[in-house]
């Protein structure tokens, strides 16, 4: 099986649903906010839209008045740095909501390896 990078945040929730991995998106997510420091505690139950408009608040909030903790979280998950860098800073909610799909990318890419692997 190879593994396709996702192309938008959609298409990746789309692709988990469809995978059935959906729910250990969520668990993924949930983990890794909470050994930042900063729960994001989704419930199972969340809808993928919900999803991601609670994850672009929460990084919104992040960067806007918690930037060493955005960081630090970043870290955690092991969101590429080059790709953070190369994203335009100029307006935070969109800045947010690209940082949102890189997350949810980078935890993908784990839930996704660790199931077909």
């Amino acid at each position: 099986m190879n593994y396709l990078a996702p192309t938008s945040t959609d298409h990746l929730l789309t692709e988990a649903e469809k995978e059935n991995l959906y729910l250990k998106l969520i668990e993924q997510l949930n983990k890794d906010f909470n050994f930042a420091n900063e729960p994001i505690d989704v419930p199972l139950s969340t809808s993928p839209n919900e999803l991601k408009i609670q994850l672009h608040e929460k990084v919104y909030r992040l960067i806007q008045y918690k930037f060493a903790e955005y960081l630090n979280l970043l870290y955690i998950i092991d969101v590429s740095e080059t790709e953070v860098k190369k994203l335009d800073g100029s307006d935070i909610a969109e800045l947010a909501e690209q940082v949102a799909f890189l997350i949810l990318k980078r935890e993908w890419q784990k839930v996704w390896f660790r199931n077909k692997l």
